[in-house]
């Protein structure tokens, strides 16, 4: 009799929780390509490709290590298609005499593993995900009692927990423990990013590669340019590549955004570390070190730490914390459906379309394409939230439900009614004209507010202060908001709304199917793929 160890495809770490204490003789590793988990939303090409050829090498690595590696492939005849179903033929294949799982990272996965606990007659452990640096009871020990929940708060007590970036027990690093505001500079002729390492497919991604476009060739997203690192040993020369070429601009310039410049200085490691290849902690003490041997800044050295001993931790600590209220929040009740131009890219505002095309072309868009263009046309649009969240669930290779919910329901659209974010991240135009450089071959004019030609961003944002100022009006950070536009003539304020209008009658909604199966069957998808 064995221990069956089934491991997911994000649990992609010889160092799993569930393998410790295990002998390679008495133990069999489980790993599974369900269709369930490639379909249940219409993920992208690229992040299909992604996870089944890590999970491939990975399987590879753990044998040629001596563990006895069972590996369900999506084509295997007696696949049932799901991870309750695979995990049940395994135990009765191998006569387990115990099950040992890591926590999974969504919570429906976890909900369908405690269904299959309970129906299984062998012992079913479900052991803490150590993977992260703040495991979820110490998240909500943290969180539970809080009259606001914010990072910043977090992030300090996970900086005096590793002790990165401090001098002392409780002196940050410098003086300060947040250097934002070194980090928010606009784009310039004097920038010049070095090329990101890429991956070429070998034959085992390749095979993967044909795969995804036998199975799901009418899913979102082109395959041209896959070149995601998927090994460990690929992550880390990422790592190496992105610490030496890319940090010391990275805080500089991570809000800014150019156009047809999909990468600028960013590390482009999210995708590596939520598939367990990469240790973040370690990758932190990189960074660290950069700094302290004078190859880094300050800022840029603790903005790439923040993001993931703060926003990465406390966002899947709030998802947790959250969950399942989390998904159906919609506190500013939007019901615009999402726009066709999410999907096609086919749209006169350049900011939106260029964000899309990189999207579609590489599964990736840095965090403020993500935020303030994507994100911030939603909100301001009144789209419905779970629109937008499946959307991005869908088309980014980093995006796990942990990660993408809280960021864009909570974040991005407020929909939480501020329980993680203190104001709604809703902008006009003249943000994006200071971040980019997209404004300035755009059909639309950043500094027209109303009337034909004028950037809608300028009308939206206005009309939806209005029609939400019921509920934002007492928010401390957005009242002055109302002040100024009381203060405006009443044409003036009449010709902002009449232009947001005019312009979301005429926003075209995503057909059917873009994002979940329609119950016929039928995907909504067209005939022919989107023009780059």
């Amino acid at each position: 009799m064995t221990v069956l160890v089934p491991i997911l495809g994000d649990q992609l770490s010889p160092d799993l929780a569930s393998l410790r204490g295990c002998t390679k003789e008495g133990t069999v590793l489980l790993l599974m390509e369900v269709r369930e988990e490639t379909t249940y939303v219409r993920h992208h090409k690229q992040k299909i490709v992604l996870i089944l050829s890590a999970m491939r090498h990975f399987a590879e690595a753990m044998r040629a290590d001596g563990w006895t590696v069972d590996y369900i492939e999506l084509l295997d005849p007696d696949n049932t298609g799901s991870f309750s179903g695979e995990i049940t033929r395994a135990a009765a294949r191998h006569n387990a005499k115990a099950i040992r799982i890591v926590e999974p990272g969504e919570w429906r996965v976890l909900q369908d593993l405690n269904t299959l606990k309970s129906s299984l007659s062998c012992r079913f452990d479900i052991l803490p995900d150590d993977r992260f640096l703040c495991s979820i009871p110490q998240f909500i020990g943290w969180a539970q009692g809080r009259r606001e929940i914010r990072m910043e708060y977090f992030y300090r007590d996970m900086r005096r927990q590793t002790g990165l970036l401090m001098d002392g027990d409780d002196e940050p690093a410098g003086g300060q423990w947040n250097y934002d505001a070194q980090n928010r500079a606009s784009p310039d002729d004097s920038m010049d990013p070095p090329p990101t390492p890429k991956f070429r497919p070998d034959a085992v991604t390749q095979a993967v590669i044909a795969l995804v476009e036998q199975e799901f060739g009418d899913h979102f997203g082109t395959l041209d340019s896959f070149s995601w690192p998927v090994t460990a040993s690929q992550a880390q020369t990422a790592v190496d590549a992105f610490i030496e070429q890319r940090l010391p601009c990275f805080g500089k310039y991570q809000d800014a955004m150019v156009h047809g410049e999909d990468d600028l200085f960013h590390s482009l490691l999210s995708t590596s570390l939520n598939l367990g290849l990469l240790d973040p902690l370690a990758v932190c003490r990189k960074a660290e070190a950069a700094w302290r041997a004078g190859k880094a800044p300050l800022n840029a050295a603790e903005g790439f730490i923040r993001q993931i001993i703060g926003w990465r931790e406390f966002i899947r600590g709030m998802y947790w914390f959250e969950m399942p209220e989390l998904r159906a929040a919609n506190a500013l009740d939007a019901t615009r459906p999402l726009p066709e131009f999410y999907w096609t890219g086919e749209t006169d505002m350049r900011c939106l379309a260029d964000c899309v095309r990189s999207t579609r072309d590489n599964a990736h868009a840095h965090h403020i394409q993500r935020l303030m263009v994507l994100g911030n046309f939603a909100l301001i649009a009144g789209v419905l939230p779970q629109d937008l969240e499946d959307w991005f669930l869908v088309v980014y290779a980093d995006a796990y439900e942990w990660v993408e919910l809280p960021n864009v329901g909570a974040m991005a659209l407020w929909a939480d009614k501020g329980r993680l974010a203190s104001k709604p991240y809703a902008a006009g135009g003249n943000y994006i004209n200071r971040m980019s450089d997209y404004c300035s071959d755009c059909r639309y004019v950043v500094s027209r507010k109303t009337g034909e030609g004028a950037c809608p961003f300028n009308s939206l944002y206005w009309h939806f202060m209005v029609r939400n100022r019921r509920l934002l009006e007492n928010n401390s950070r957005v009242a002055r908001v109302f002040s100024t536009w009381d203060r405006m003539a009443e044409k003036k304020r009449a010709d902002y709304l009449a232009t947001a209008e005019a312009f979301l009658a005429s926003l075209e909604p995503a057909r059917p199917g873009w994002a979940r199966d329609e119950p016929d069957g039928q995907t909504g998808l067209p005939a022919v793929g989107i023009e780059p």
